[in-house]
């Protein structure tokens, strides 16, 4: 048997329970979970947000464990290996994205803690295609983060058309903010942190930034203008107004990355048009690029800031994590 912690309908309350441990079914691994991350998604389970999801359901796509048991036709992993699993569910490798490489774009749309169950428990079941090596070197309870807020920022900075030595501007210093300085400055960027506060500039430094930003008391755009223009503004946070007073800082062909997800988002059209400037998403990432976002941190020493709760305290982490008040990441530690 193994305890979980389940929703079972949109806006219930967690609830920890015993469930039989889950047999390894073709192409999947049974992971022992060691850390889970609590990531603001999980409200997509919580409040029953995801489109036809099927309840009970165990959230959590921030884990890190040990393989425990294979499936038939899984090769290449072994029982005791530490393993990761992100928000990217795997792929089936058939459909016309994955045919044409585009793993992350796979038809199935497969989500970890959506479309099954996820790492808020002792054990659980993945796709052998989602599962990716962690380093031996980093305790489960670190890595955890970074297979969500770490993935998606450190794959958004080298897939950007910014270069070593350009300005990049990392708008917040949350959960995703204070790793996307961290990356960005151990990448060789010139890094400007941009958040509300004059109190959090000390921080900002701290983790690797040249410049900081007080959005309270001054312009952004004109105060990354006089540095130059961003080549690249990586948007952490959730506030649409907050990226559209960032977008005039951007040098020419300079491009708003957007990985926070505010409910909408309003931009002047001739704000991008006079400088050739460009708007982009971007997701997280497949299993590779999470071995190396893990690989690139252990070697650089880039750390995610984490409070820790034991799984009985679920309910209490996900209401900190809910808070905005975490520092800055909320992560369940299962022994």
């Amino acid at each position: 048997m193994m305890r979980v912690a389940q929703i079972s309908a949109p806006k219930a309350n967690f609830e920890i329970v015993e469930r039989p441990m889950p047999e390894p079914t073709p192409g999947t691994i049974r992971i022992k979970v060691a850390a889970c991350g609590i990531c603001h998604s999980d409200a997509l389970v919580k409040e029953g947000l995801w489109p036809g999801l099927q309840y009970p359901r165990v959230p959590g796509h921030e884990i890190a464990g040990t393989v425990d048991a294979l499936g038939t036709g899984v090769q290449g992993w072994k029982p005791g290996q530490l393993v990761g699993v992100g928000w990217h569910g795997g792929y089936c490798g058939r459909c016309e994205p994955c045919r044409r490489g585009n793993l992350f774009a796979c038809a199935t749309q497969q989500v970890t803690g959506i479309s099954f169950d996820g790492g808020y428990g002792e054990y659980m079941l993945a796709p052998a295609s989602a599962v990716a090596k962690l380093p031996d070197e980093m305790p489960a309870i670190d890595a955890a983060p970074l297979l969500c807020a770490g993935i998606t920022t450190f794959n958004a900075l080298r897939n950007s058309p910014a270069r070593p030595g350009d300005l990049v501007a990392v708008l917040g210093l949350g959960g995703l903010g204070h790793l996307g300085v961290q990356y960005a400055a151990k990448a060789g960027f010139r890094v400007a942190a941009i958040a509300r506060g004059k109190e959090k500039e000390s921080l900002a430094c701290q983790l690797g930034a040249s410049h900081y930003i007080d959005s309270l008391t001054q312009d952004p755009a004109s105060e990354l203008q006089k540095l130059g223009g961003a080549s690249v503004i990586l948007a952490t946070v959730t506030v649409g107004d907050a990226m559209n007073a960032t977008i005039g800082g951007l040098a020419v062909n300079g491009t708003l990355l957007v990985i926070g997800a505010p409910p909408s988002l309003e931009i002047t059209p001739f704000t991008l048009i006079g400088a050739q400037r460009s708007l982009k998403g971007w997701y997280s990432g497949t299993s590779i690029d999470s071995e190396d976002t893990l690989a690139f941190s252990a070697r650089a020493g880039v750390h995610s800031m984490n409070e820790v709760f034991t799984l009985d305290r679920v309910a209490e982490a996900y209401d900190r994590m809910a808070s905005g008040k975490a520092r800055f990441r909320v992560v369940l530690a299962m022994n």
